[in-house]
């Protein structure tokens, strides 16, 4: 390859035992045709699949659970075991796709800043907000009227879509489950009724109402023995993912 890297599948016989996850500096995972990198950068671990909003950090503790759960999903998972990975741009801004390239101190503290949102970015070079160029490079008060009212009007538009409600919880009785959940904001088991026929979504949705996420992390559901991401599940209903009478711990990843 390119670099020089080997990268073998991290199932491949001897490669797992031989390894410890969090001392590779990257992997690679693959399915059909997407690929994308977890690549440790200065000591933390990043989830850079395009597809997601942004960068995800994987803490260490949960990264082993992270690749688990691609392999569950059908990813072949390859691991930088031998060469040096190429350097981590330092660039401000990068090059002609900067919707790709996002500051890592941003990241940590859960803002949503890249080279193309950047509302800094063209400070002194005549661009204006709406991203056309004008002869003295000055906005009209008329014209920064207009556009703060189109942007509050999209602001608006994004806060009013309603957010998926909870069900309240169901009265004991036939097609009930009972889940006990271990919450990271909660100093006991917690145990909640559910109607069979509700998604897994619906267990994400009781454990998010029970606390805030820091900013910059996600919330992990994990259930069975040994624990394992339940995030793929979330489409399929409670019973179908076997859940009945299970323990849930949620966690901040």
């Amino acid at each position: 390859n390119r670099y020089g890297l080997g990268l073998p599948n991290i199932r491949q016989q001897g490669v797992g035992d031989s390894v410890e996850v969090t001392d590779v500096e990257g992997f690679i995972c693959n399915r059909h045709a997407h690929w994308f990198a977890i690549r440790k950068v200065n000591g933390r671990f990043w989830n850079l699949d395009s597809t997601k909003e942004r960068p995800q950090q994987i803490s260490h503790f949960n990264l082993a659970t992270e690749i688990a759960v691609l392999q569950e999903g059908g990813y072949s998972v390859f691991c930088v075991v031998d060469g040096a990975l190429p350097p981590v741009s330092t660039a401000a801004v990068g090059g002609d796709h900067p919707e790709y390239w996002w500051k890592e101190a941003d990241l940590l503290r859960g803002k949503g800043v890249n080279g193309a949102t950047d509302p800094w970015r063209s400070v002194g070079s005549g661009m204006r907000l709406d991203g056309k160029v004008n002869g003295s490079g000055q906005l009209s008060e008329d014209e920064m009227l207009q556009m703060a009212i189109d942007a509050s009007m999209r602001n608006d538009s994004v806060q009013s879509l309603p957010a998926a409600p909870l069900k309240d919880e169901p009265p004991p009785g036939p097609g009930v489950i009972r889940i006990q959940f271990r919450l990271p904001d909660v100093g006991r088991p917690v145990v909640r009724r559910f109607s069979s026929d509700e998604t897994v979504r619906a267990l994400y949705l009781f454990s998010e109402s029970k606390g805030a996420c820091p900013p910059g992390k996600s919330l992990d559901l994990l259930a069975g023995f040994p624990p394992k991401n339940i995030i793929g599940l979330r489409g399929k209903t409670i019973a179908e993912a076997g859940l009945d009478g299970e323990s849930v711990q949620a966690r901040y990843s």
